[in-house]
């Protein structure tokens, strides 16, 4: 999944703490929780979001630190939460952290985070590290039946697929209730007894939730992109001006139209698989190089040239493209895999081809 990880972060989820056993026991109920909420073990934690916080955000997605941004497992508290309030359960990865928190402004609650290894509800739940095994572990581990009376957990919906309701039940006495897809709408839900609409239990994958993924998608072609500027550069050694601004350009416009056109233009760009989108695409803008440069007429690097940008550029923008999968809703893995099979050795063949075409334009003159 990733571009991996992508759409929970974009959805919104619930948190985490550092949790170990509680070993006081108290016998009135208010001093249990004021020394619960007082142990440097449990932190109470404000619902509005910091610059720092921000900062955070837009580096993570941007991949910086990405793999490190996230927070302690255990039990956080909102408000003045108390033995009766909610319990919100959430990976620990940061940022849908404090998409929860953000909106629990008002509230007194619990937040619960599992240990997922810093990656989001969903793609975490489809590891299996938001599961079953461990929410009953961290129930265990912060001894949860002594912080609150009841016995329910509100879930993120996304992570519905790596937890067995009735089997957390079963080993730990709480019952788990599915909450809505997005953490915007978790007071709603709340006010209304916990039963979410149809519109809560809804995807969405609009424009926004895809342009705000596009970073990471460009940040990951950085290191394939140094190295092919890298052999550009040698070949340019063997016979200078070989390749220059118009591979620049060709190359940087096909990487943007599989990297982030394609995504904004996801449902309105026709067929199904990534790939195709990415490569009809790919295609109009290797045309539309051709064309400021003197196509249809004669290019002025030679019509051997203008073919092998035809075919290597919606190659390269098909390849990115298809990468997105792994931040969407649209497909399923073995969807993926499907397409993959078929599109893969396409891009390879057509890749192949278009740089012997390329290298023979460079190097035999006048074709």
């Amino acid at each position: 999944m990733d571009g991996n990880s992508r759409i929970e972060s974009r959805q919104g989820c619930c948190c985490e703490g550092s949790g170990a056993p509680l070993d006081v026991i108290l016998p009135s109920d208010d001093d249990l929780i004021s020394s619960i909420i007082s142990s440097p073990r449990i932190q109470k934690v404000s619902a509005e979001l910091t610059i720092h916080d921000k900062i955070g955000t837009w580096k993570a997605r941007w991949g910086i630190n990405r793999m490190n941004y996230k927070v302690s497992p255990g039990v956080y508290s909102i408000g003045e939460a108390d033995n009766m309030s909610p319990v919100l359960v959430t990976a620990n990865y940061k940022m849908s952290f404090d998409l929860l928190r953000k909106e629990l402004s008002g509230l007194n609650a619990w937040i619960l985070v599992l240990d997922t290894k810093g990656i989001n509800v969903w793609c975490a739940a489809g590891k299996g590290t938001f599961g079953t095994d461990e929410l009953v572990r961290r129930i265990s581990i912060v001894n949860l039946s002594r912080i609150v009376s009841h016995k329910t957990l509100i879930l993120p919906q996304l992570g519905a697929s790596g937890v067995s309701a009735h089997e957390v039940q079963k080993r730990s006495g709480f019952k788990v209730v599915f909450g809505p897809v997005r953490a915007s709408d978790i007071q709603d839900f709340l006010k209304a007894g916990m039963k979410a609409t149809p519109e809560m239990r809804k995807v969405r994958f609009n424009m926004y939730d895809r342009l705000v993924l596009t970073p990471i998608e460009l940040v990951g072609t950085f290191k394939v992109s140094l190295i092919i500027f890298g052999v550009l550069f040698m070949l340019n050694l063997l016979k200078a001006g070989s390749f220059g601004i118009v591979d620049f350009y060709g190359y940087a416009g096909a990487l943007l139209v599989g990297c982030v056109l394609v995504p904004i233009l996801l449902p309105w760009i026709p067929g199904k698989a990534f790939a195709w989108k990415g490569w009809l695409v790919g295609f109009l803008w290797a045309g539309y190089v051709n064309v400021l440069n003197g196509w249809p007429l004669e290019p002025e690097y030679g019509l051997l040239r203008a073919l092998a940008y035809m075919l290597i550029l919606p190659s390269i923008s098909a390849f990115y493209a298809m990468n997105f999968t792994g931040s969407s809703t649209y497909t399923s893995f073995s969807g993926v895999i499907k397409e993959m099979k078929t599109a893969v050795p396409a891009i390879i063949g057509s890749i192949a081809i278009g740089t012997v075409l390329i290298l023979l334009a460079a190097f035999v003159p006048n074709i």
